[in-house]
């Protein structure tokens, strides 16, 4: 089931009535919006003077809905998240804290593969030139010793927005940066989610491990799902838009970002969807059943 995203940047009073979260509004405080709490997954609160009640937090998070707080700039930068994301979560936990060292490094060799070829099919898609990328995903060893994920972000960002003058990928480097910062960040609690729902730490990773970082897992996970963040964001570029301001109608479309089609294991599913058999399959790897994350396939 795809569930549905709300957001809100206007002030805005939110609680609870049988099961609903219920919105009312400070120009009209007598009319008020009802939506079902189980079709929700992420409630995204970009304005300081949304109101929120305790009651509903707490059917929200036993719905497993994620609740992103964004800061002054209106970037997303918190997640709220339950303390029980799944009955067997200690035991899975444990799997995950135990892995082995050669374990992670082939987990992540099979991220890094899935990410390059999914950059390099999206070059494909838009007509530019990708035989770098196919060439370098052979030279992909366990641990990826040659950084050649980086290498190739680099080559990637570089060919996809060569028409731009300019760009180059960095947090506060020029638009379309400020697009692509914001899909990423919503991408990152679509990742959080699922992994907490499959019972796994979002903040112990395969690779990623900084100690300021609560979400290394999360930022491991994603890599490959990426591109379809870019896809959108270069669509955006082509359409001849006002990308420099992070506008309402900008801000629409990469919500959209949990229900964008996704090919995994050969079938179309929503992205939302698809993370969750992401990370299943990774908590396998953990317990041993299986040594194969899967991973979407860009086309």
């Amino acid at each position: 089931m795809i569930k549905r995203t709300l957001f809100f940047g206007n002030p805005a009073y939110l609680s609870t009535k049988h099961e609903q979260l219920v919105v009312r509004f400070p120009e009209d405080n007598k009319k008020e919006a009802v939506v079902a709490i189980e079709d929700l997954g992420y409630v995204v609160l970009e304005h300081p003077q949304v109101t929120i009640t305790t009651g509903l937090l707490m059917k929200l998070v036993q719905n497993k809905t994620a609740v992103i707080t964004c800061d002054k700039q209106h970037m997303p930068c918190g997640f709220l998240q339950p303390m029980v994301g799944h009955t067997e979560q200690t035991e899975r936990m444990r799997y995950q804290l135990k892995a082995s060292v050669p374990l992670k490094k082939q987990l992540w060799q099979q991220t890094v593969v899935a990410k390059v070829d999914n950059q390099a099919n999206h070059l494909l898609k838009q007509g530019k030139k990708a035989l770098k990328l196919k060439r370098w995903i052979k030279e992909i060893k366990s641990g990826d010793p040659g950084n050649i994920e980086a290498i190739s972000a680099a080559y990637y960002f570089q060919t996809l927005f060569n028409a731009l003058d300019g760009f180059s990928r960095n947090q506060k480097g020029v638009a379309p940066n400020n697009l692509l910062n914001y899909g990423y960040a919503i991408l990152r609690a679509v990742t959080a989610r699922a992994l907490v729902s499959s019972g796994l730490l979002p903040s112990v990773g395969i690779f990623h491990s900084n100690k300021y970082n609560a979400f290394c897992l999360a930022d491991d996970v994603m890599e490959p799902y990426r591109p379809y963040v870019d896809a959108l964001v270069y669509d955006m570029v082509e359409t001849g838009c006002n990308i420099e301001d992070l506008n309402k109608n900008i801000k629409t479309e990469l919500l959209k970002i949990p229900a964008l089609d996704v090919v995994i294991d050969g079938k179309k599913s929503p992205l939302m969807v698809a993370m969750s058999r992401t990370t299943h399959s990774l908590q396998e790897c953990f317990s041993g059943v299986s040594r194969r994350i899967l991973y979407p396939e860009f086309s």
